[in-house]
């Protein structure tokens, strides 16, 4: 059983910059695939960044600006989010797959002037 607690979540400006931690209880190697997603109001669930035996993939409207680390000793995957825009708002949840995949509570970011 695998447990995600997600954090770093918050109100910036457009321009701004945000943190997000997802720390995975459980028994995780790094092959596992890692993932965070997005949900906007009235949108489906997207993947915004994916990483895995350290290679990464991200949404065509992240790269460049979103980074997705990890740090397998410690169970903890990251979300650097720079250069924030308002159509960055969403509740971003974090992702695991082992035998069976398992999702955090998710966390809200909101990006506004």
């Amino acid at each position: 059983q695998v447990q995600l607690v997600e954090s770093g979540g918050g109100l910036v400006q457009p321009g701004g910059s945000l943190r997000l931690s997802c720390a995975a209880s459980g028994t995780i190697f790094s092959i596992n695939p890692m993932a965070w997603y997005r949900q906007a109001p009235g949108k489906q669930r997207e993947l915004v960044a994916a990483i895995s035996s350290g290679s990464t993939n991200y949404a065509d409207s992240v790269k460049g600006r979103f980074t997705i680390s990890r740090d397998n000793a410690q169970n903890t995957v990251y979300l650097q989010m720079n250069s924030l825009k308002p159509e960055d708002t969403a509740v971003y949840y974090c992702y695991v797959r082992t035998i069976r995949t398992y999702w955090g509570q998710g966390t809200q970011v909101t990006v506004t002037s």
